[in-house]
């Protein structure tokens, strides 16, 4: 394998001139790189559910807020603005998407993929001679070897087999079973779902394995959290609604859930929820959680009010006792409940939630205010205002927070995104927060720490674009700079991208590395690649990477030590019905660093994965 590395770096000076046009991959990178965090974004289920969404395009002319909210790079401005345009004349091309001013043509360059016009509303009524005739049929088989592992008597390999039957996203099921790498024979671990849409009054219907998101977050976490990142405009929007999980981890809901709607003209709507899920939170312990949502939309106001109980079979509590888990919940059950709003009125929009949970024998409140403002077409300013206190746990929740537990947190935000030059996209935030006790790993409280960043991207022409990004953040007394250039290239099935990373907290961390792509013009197969070097000698200063991998798995190496890294993944599709993933990974890491380290000095990683469609 390091002949592999070896080799990547002598011919890739001689790619340089090479360029290919966006694809779907592309854009997903697009999507992590705009992310500063990425703890708590599930970006395995986003693959999954953009792919759902490219095999079954949204119907521009009879679309919703909610469905085109599943877009994570549209923003609240951008969304309204093709609602608005629909609903005035109806689209009879994408093309006509240019004569919506918010939008620039690399924005609708990446929305192309998911979207189509349709000349008449879609019959709503669903026959099952239909659904058994046009559904789709998926099945994927999926191994994964790693040369580092060293499992007494357990299998190091991961195995995985996922079946799903899809229909215009009406009906969705799906089936998958997984043993994770180190697993014995009876380590099977296994999930499955199903999800109905648009029946009558019934908008959603799921079972088995699903998920809730409502308003800001505080009470039901939101599917898809940008959070901070380049998306500064898209804070405060919620992915609303009950949905299936495909993604085989452990996380999402186990019962079953429906939503109702009732629909008045076009000006006013009402959705009823409810929810019931049973899974176990740790070996012993069963967790039950009973759910609700409502939520009235008239013209231009959306008021929802979520409720939830959970109840354990026994009493839980953090796994040991620190002073940064001293306000976590404790005990047998929990109720929590929350209102949110949202107003929109063309040049700004008004959002908000308040929640409260109960803990112990004490009540903690969340409160979430927040405004957009549109001072002119493609120019986004966005204000948020979050207070989280100590007592306030929630398990469920997920909300714009510095932390991935909400809690102990006041703090103001502030972003920008400016669109409306046509080669140009400026977009930045500056954050300012105070813990009052202690936070896991911060030593000093009570403390006020700030997170700025400043993100600019010139698109040249349709084949090159120019990036960077610097962030400064301050958190505990321990200050980070972080610095990210970016330079691609792309035509004639070619693609070219040459991306450097840089860190400073006390010690540095550097690495660059070089992207290769080449999709076949009389072959169905594509090839992608990587050589890459880094130097971050300290886990603070370690540089995470996104990755292309085998279809729907999601690769985020963090770089760690000195040393490099190559991979090459492999696509051929021998059929229409047919294809074929391989992704090779090896690093190097340098014998001195990897000895004083007591870490092996290579690790070859291989996926291997087939699918069938029907």
């Amino acid at each position: 394998m390091q002949f592999f590395l070896y080799l990547c770096a002598i011919f890739m000076p001689f790619l340089f001139a090479l360029i290919l046009s966006i694809s779907l991959d592309d854009i997903i990178l697009d999507i992590y790189r705009a992310a500063t965090e990425f703890g708590e974004v599930d970006y395995e289920q986003l693959q999954t559910d953009l792919y759902a969404l490219h095999e079954a395009p949204i119907d521009l002319n009879h679309t919703t807020e909610e469905e085109l909210s599943q877009l994570p790079f549209l923003s609240a401005q951008q969304i309204d603005d093709i609602l608005g345009y629909a609903d005035r004349h109806p689209f009879e091309s994408v093309y006509e998407l240019r004569m919506i001013p918010s939008l620039t043509d690399y924005e609708i360059r990446d929305l192309v993929p998911f979207i189509h016009v349709r000349e008449r509303a879609p019959d709503n009524k669903m026959y099952a001679r239909e659904v058994l005739h046009y559904g789709k049929h998926e099945v994927l088989a999926r191994i994964d070897a790693r040369n580092i592992e060293d499992f007494e008597g357990s299998d190091p390999m991961y195995i995985q087999a996922r079946y799903k039957f899809d229909y215009e996203r009406r009906v969705t099921a799906g089936f998958q079973l997984r043993r994770p790498a180190g697993s014995r024979a009876d380590g099977l671990q296994y999930n499955g779902y199903l999800q109905l849409r648009d029946i009558g009054h019934m908008h959603t219907l799921t079972a088995g394995h699903f998920q809730a998101s409502f308003g800001q977050g505080l009470v039901f976490a939101p599917v898809f959290h940008t959070g901070k990142s380049a998306y500064a405009g898209n804070v405060g929007i919620g992915r609303e609604g009950l949905r299936y999980y495909s993604s085989p981890d452990g996380e999402g809901l186990q019962g079953a859930g429906a939503t109702f709607r009732w629909q008045w003209g076009k000006q006013m709507r009402l959705d009823a929820s409810a929810l019931y899920s049973i899974k176990r939170a740790n070996d012993s312990v069963l967790h039950h959680l009973i759910g609700t949502n409502l939520t009235f939309r008239y013209k231009r106001l959306q008021v929802e009010v979520s409720a939830a109980q959970n109840i354990w079979s026994d009493s839980i509590s953090p796994y040991r006792n620190t002073a940064y888990n001293e306000h976590y919940f404790r005990g047998r059950s929990q109720t929590v409940a929350g209102a949110s709003m949202r107003y929109n009125h063309g040049w700004f929009d008004l959002f908000g939630e308040v929640a409260t949970s109960q803990n112990r024998e004490r009540w903690g409140a969340g409160v979430i205010a927040g405004s957009r403002f549109y001072p002119a077409s493609g120019i986004s300013l966005t204000a948020l205002y979050r207070y989280y206190s100590p007592w306030f746990d929630n398990t469920l929740g997920y909300a714009f927070s510095e932390t991935s537990r909400l809690g102990d947190e006041n703090g103001g935000y502030i972003g920008f995104d400016i669109t409306r030059l046509s080669r140009w996209r400026f977009s930045g935030y500056g954050d300012i927060f105070r813990f009052s006790g202690p936070k896991y790993g911060i030593n000093q409280y009570p403390t006020i720490g700030y997170d700025v960043m400043a993100d600019v991207q010139y698109h040249a022409t349709r084949e090159w674009r120019l990036g960077g990004r610097l962030r400064v953040r301050e958190k505990g007394g321990e200050r980070t700079w972080s610095l990210r250039t970016l330079f691609e290239w792309s035509q004639a099935g070619w693609l070219l991208r040459s991306t450097a990373e840089a860190n400073w907290v006390n010690s540095y961390g550097v690495t660059v590395y070089q992207d290769v792509a080449y999709r076949f013009q009389a072959a169905p197969v594509s090839i992608r690649g990587r050589v890459q070097f880094f130097d971050a000698r300290e886990w603070t200063n370690r540089v995470y990477c996104y990755e292309h991998d085998v279809l729907y798995a999601y690769s985020n190496s963090a770089v760690y030590g000195l040393g490099g890294r190559a991979y090459l993944c492999f696509h051929w599709q021998i059929v229409n019905q047919l294809g074929l993933y391989l992704k090779i990974s090896e690093t190097i890491y340098q014998s001195a660093w990897a000895a004083d380290h007591d870490r092996r000095s290579t690790r070859t990683d291989i996926h291997f994965l087939l699918r069938a469609k029907l």
